[in-house]
């Protein structure tokens, strides 16, 4: 699974810390060094790392540990904190048209999954939202591409809007037609990609996004790809404006430096994560929840939530003796 030898490190790293009564700053960057190292060998972007180290350690140098707290909880909670925050702090919604139909046009580089993602995704949206959805095949390039289509869709039940090999452009639009005739309220544009980047593809996208105006432009990414899912990223949002990610192959054996790089570096959220290769294998990205998967923390976040209000509610109980005792001193 991706993020697996980060964990470990992440782990190994906090263990080493158990046992300290008061955080000092040695102690702070001796770990923040083990986490920096950890998070490039993950294949996360250096800049990415750089800030991040840079926060937790700003937060966490001469921090008092909660008496309930041991030093390495205190520790996983500001890295779980600034994990979420990097990948998005919460999880991004699709826009949906208030006239239907909603366009989702999907785009992305040759083998990233982007025409079994979107048909995914289509099936969430149909089984968990009760949608309509269109898949439409404006991919007239690769072969069979038409085909595997029609084969994801009709495994999803889900009908498919296809032209043949004619313009991606006019195909799109005859599909939104078709759409308003047949009463489907999304559409997913299956896009052709490349191996690489180049201009005869941005342009075609460019003409596409001009003709239907969508509503989400989604980038498919390969979680595997790594710092070349960022590049690519970066390249597809500068040409078309992104509005979000899918980060497919999650549960392959990638070093997940994507997940953790591609919000920051494009400040474009991750919105949908493919998690295996049977159909119903998609989900909501919640960046909490990766967070927590990355740290392997299980019931940790919810261990450390309760030792704080036992914390607080000791802060509470001092601060009212000290009331009626008369002894809290106000400084004006």
């Amino acid at each position: 699974m991706a993020f697996e030898g980060l964990t470990q490190k992440l782990g190994a790293t906090f263990k080493r810390l158990r046992g300290k009564g008061r955080l000092s700053e040695a102690d702070v960057k001796e770990a923040m060094r083990e986490v920096r190292l950890a998070l490039l060998e993950a294949d996360v972007n250096y800049k990415v790392v750089k800030d991040f180290i840079k926060r937790v350690t700003e937060q966490a140098v001469g921090a008092d540990v909660l008496k309930s707290l041991t030093p390495a909880q205190m520790i996983i909670k500001i890295v779980n904190t600034e994990l979420t925050n990097l990948m998005g702090g919460q999880n991004a919604k699709l826009t949906i048209s208030s006239k239907p139909p909603t366009v989702v046009m999907l785009v992305g580089l040759q083998g990233a999954g982007k025409t079994t993602n979107g048909a995914k995704l289509a099936g969430l949206m149909k089984k968990q939202n009760g949608k309509r959805p269109l898949l439409v095949a404006c991919d007239v390039y690769r072969p069979a591409a038409i085909k595997q289509l029609q084969v994801v869709g009709e495994q999803l039940g889900i009908p498919v809007f296809q032209m043949g090999q004619g313009d991606p452009v006019e195909i799109a639009k005859a599909s939104i037609e078709h759409a308003v005739k047949h009463g489907n309220d999304m559409v997913f544009l299956d896009t052709a990609g490349r191996l690489h980047i180049d201009e005869t593809l941005m342009t075609e996208l460019k003409n596409i996004k001009a003709a239907v105006s969508p509503q989400e432009v989604l980038l498919v990414v390969d979680a595997m790809t790594g710092q070349d899912a960022v590049n690519a990223a970066s390249a597809f949002d500068e040409a078309l404006g992104l509005d979000g990610v899918i980060l497919t192959k999650l549960d392959g054996d990638a070093r997940g430096g994507a997940a953790l790089s591609v919000k920051a570096v494009t400040g474009k959220p991750i919105k949908f994560a493919g998690t295996g290769e049977k159909l119903d294998q998609i989900e909501v990205f919640h960046p909490d929840r990766m967070a927590s998967r990355i740290l392997g923390m299980g019931d940790m976040m919810s261990l450390i939530e309760k030792a704080e209000q036992a914390y607080d509610q000791k802060k509470a109980e001092e601060l009212a003796n000290k009331i009626k005792s008369n002894k809290l001193h106000l400084v004006c």
